[in-house]
């Protein structure tokens, strides 16, 4: 009597750890092929335009060519970039959709936690809100929901509650306790806590929908920037020719 062979069962997804230039060209990849998609996918040089700029980052960083390049050489090993070769010069796209199985709301979402870092539900529900409409924290909560059951999204402070704050799951284990402790010391979710002898708490409010609104603008405005000085590469790359 012949055996009949058991369905295949899919092995669970795990976020993979990243590091802070994995995290950051990821990021950068996601936003620019989502807000500047004429000049998507991007050459080295507007990858490190878009890493190292000052708005809608944290942290500021400085990276070198060498660094977008070794964190871009470092994703395509996990399947996480692709190199884009045939043209005058070399291009990047990531593979993000097929990887992480998310979908185009999901990934912007991810996107603003990969190149900010820990923030609050409203913080995040204006930032991403510029690559892909979340009308409200409602909206976000279900976009959110999947992605904390697979661990690509951890809180960092109790769900549900004005001010909650959480980050990517791309953390080293180390990483993600260290950021829940400082978190915890920190008034960001605008609850009462004991204050010290002699020292006034103070309370961290929530972002406006007007501070959010400039937010954005000025994100956007940095956006612009970055492309500008992609077109300005490009413009200059064809005069040497």
């Amino acid at each position: 009597m012949s055996s009949v062979p058991s369905p295949a069962v899919e092995a669970p997804f795990a976020p993979p750890v990243l590091t802070l230039h994995e995290r950051r060209v990821l990021g950068v990849l996601v936003e620019k092929a989502k807000t500047t998609p004429d000049v998507y996918p991007l050459s080295i040089n507007a990858l490190m335009t878009g890493c190292n700029q000052k708005s809608n980052r944290d942290p500021v960083m400085d990276m070198s060519e060498g660094d977008v390049e070794d964190a871009l050489l470092s994703g395509q090993k996990k399947s996480l970039t692709i190199r884009i070769t045939g043209g005058r010069v070399e291009r990047w796209r990531h593979d993000l959709y097929t990887v992480w199985r998310v979908d185009k709301v999901e990934l912007a979402v991810l996107a603003e936690l990969l190149v900010r870092g820990p923030q609050t539900e409203g913080e995040l529900r204006g930032r991403a809100n510029r690559m892909e409409p979340i009308n409200d924290l409602d909206a976000l909560r279900t976009v959110l929901k999947p992605l904390v059951e697979r661990k690509l999204v951890v809180y960092l402070t109790p769900e549900g509650r004005r001010g909650t704050v959480l980050t990517h799951g791309f953390h080293e284990a180390h990483e993600l306790e260290r950021l829940k402790a400082k978190v915890a010391a920190t008034d960001w979710d605008n609850e009462p806590r004991p204050a010290a002898e002699g020292k006034p708490r103070v309370s961290v409010e929530a972002p406006s929908d007007l501070a959010l609104q400039v937010n954005a603008l000025k994100t956007r405005l940095a956006d612009l920037e970055a492309t500008v000085a992609e077109l300005a590469g490009q413009m200059r790359h064809l005069r040497e020719k």
